[in-house]
Order: structure tokens, then sequence, then C-alpha cells
């Protein structure tokens, strides 16, 4: 693995999930690995789960780790190609990315979506730089289009608690007060489609997700049809990507509630977390022994361990 930008860096989906459970059992096995060996982890947005399940997953492989939020602790960037540099971004990516790779031996970097211009966002400025210019190996840690880290953790999740070989496992969009990215809805979709489950979408109308990313995967515009026999729901909000970045409908009849979960097969709910208890989920699921959130959370730090390990291996 040179890269984990997307399921795409990725040779065996399977495999990988069953080494970060392996790991698990055993966090502190391949200290030497990172010995030496720094982590950058860069952030153009907020974190919380992903600063510190990483930074964690680092020091369980005897990583340093530096941290830093740009435009606050650093320069902004400016990423534009042939830029007039006379506004409020004091340097380029080039210098920035270049110097970072020979600070660094592994960069993560963290860009959403702007929700503006989908050509831009789709095209992973931010990333495509940082590829083009760091010369080390990059990690993933949300950007505009994708979360893989969040993806590996949600598939260590399902193998951990399926019990069917292979589960039916719904997306199912939810309401929200302002316009979110696709991201997760994108890259969680992306692993579903490489995974020995039953995937199901569930939104309704005008929230259809980029073809790229969901493939032939069934959408099922009726919410309580989708959850009949589900053995997992995820729940994530997201806005249109043809109406690219806006809030089509108010929504709130498709939080999930009790009654909605009665109709799976005794299944579990998952979110990606932070979540707006009872706009989104009601508390009832959430404090319910069916929700899996916080085990969720709880493997971030094992799905970013087996990839800093894949990577320092590749060094």
């Amino acid at each position: 693995m040179n890269h984990f930008l997307s399921v795409h860096d990725v040779d065996s989906i399977d495999r990988l999930v069953n080494e970060a459970i392996k790991i698990k059992k055993a966090p502190f096995a391949d200290q030497s690995l990172g010995q030496n060996k720094t982590l950058g982890l860069l952030f153009f947005n907020q974190s919380f789960r992903t600063r510190i399940s990483t930074q964690k997953a680092a020091e369980n492989l005897g990583m340093k780790v530096i941290s830093l939020n740009i435009g606050s602790d650093s320069w902004g960037l400016e990423m534009d190609e042939g830029a007039l540099m006379d506004g409020n971004k004091a340097e380029h990516v080039k210098e920035a990315a270049a110097v970072l790779g020979r600070y660094c031996d592994i960069i993560g970097i963290r860009s959403f979506a702007g929700l503006q211009d989908r050509l831009s966002d789709y095209q992973e400025r931010v990333l495509e730089q940082f590829k083009k210019h760091a010369g080390v190996p990059l990690v993933n840690l949300e950007s505009a289009t994708r979360h893989p880290l969040q993806s590996l953790a949600d598939c260590i999740t399902i193998a951990e608690h399926k019990k069917v070989a292979k589960p039916k496992v719904v997306l199912t969009w939810l309401p929200h007060i302002k316009p979110l990215p696709q991201a997760v809805a994108n890259s969680f979709s992306e692993w579903m489609c490489g995974s020995e489950v039953e995937f199901v979408i569930t939104h309704p109308k005008g929230y259809e997700l980029s073809p790229d990313f969901i493939g032939n995967t069934p959408v099922i515009y009726d919410q309580k049809e989708a959850f009949e026999g589900a053995h997992f729901i995820y729940g994530k909000n997201w806005s249109s990507y043809h109406q690219y970045g806006q809030i089509l409908t108010d929504g709130r009849d498709w939080v999930v509630d009790e009654e909605k979960m009665a109709l799976t097969d005794n299944g579990f709910f998952m979110h990606c977390l932070p979540v707006r208890r009872n706009l989104k989920v009601t508390d009832g699921v959430l404090d319910s022994p069916q929700s899996l959130v916080i085990d969720q959370a709880a493997n971030r730090e094992w799905s970013a361990q087996v990839v800093l390990k894949e990577l320092l291996k590749s060094l």
C-alpha cells in the first residue's frame, strides 16, 4: 500500500479487517515498526474521533505525531496552480507539502467538501496536490468525497457483530438542520459494494448519490420497506448530489425510531458520530443494546492502526 485514500488502495477488504481484529488483541506488538518514524496530521476542518484515534494508533506503533490545524496553527494554503497570491493565502501547497514530506514519514489530511462547486470538490484538489508534492504516503482522514478510515472501522464492526454469513446492510438517509457532504455515504457504499453483504440504500427522492460510488446497489425510496429483515441499519445525512449541496426536504419523518427498528431482523444501528439525538435517531434507539455507535468509534483506533502498519511496511 503506497497511500490510503480510498478502498481502491486496498488489495483485500477481508484481509485488512481480519488484520485489524488481530491488532486489536495485541495493540503494542508492532512498536518497533514505527520507531523513529513521524506521522504528520493536517486538519483543514474540525475533528474529534479522527484526530484522537489516529494519534493513538500511531503511538501504539511507536510513532511520533505532529498535529497541525491549517489556517489557525499555520499559514493558509493556496491550492491553485499558477495563482497570483495577493489574497489571504500566504503559502502555496507546493512548498508546504514538499517541506512536510521532509519532516514526516506519513501524512494524514482532513479536508471537507465546500458544497459550492461539485466539480472542484470531486476533483479532491487538496489530496491530489499533497500526493503530487509531498513525496510520502498519505492517509485520507476524510476528504470532500470519502471517509475511508471510518468505512474500514464500519467493516470491522459489522464483521464482529454479524450473525449470518451475508447480512443485509441498509444505508439510510437521515434528516439534518444543515447540508452535509456525501463523503461518509459515498465511502460506506464503496466499501459495502466490495464486501460480502446484501447492500441496500434508502433515501427520499432527490438524494441519489453518484453512480461512481454506489454501482448497481438497489435504491428503495420507502424507508420502512428497506428496513424489513435488515441486520444492520447505517444512518447518515447527506445533501443532494445532483442539486449540489442543497437540502431538498425537511425529512423529519425519516428519523430512525424504535418502530422502524422493529421491522429489522433484530438489527443493529450504526452511525459515524457526532449524531443529533431525536432529530436523526431517537434516544430509545441510540441507548438500546442494538446501538453500535460506541463500538464503531472505538474501532476507529484499529482501522487507523492497521492502515498505518501497512504504510510503514512499505517504507
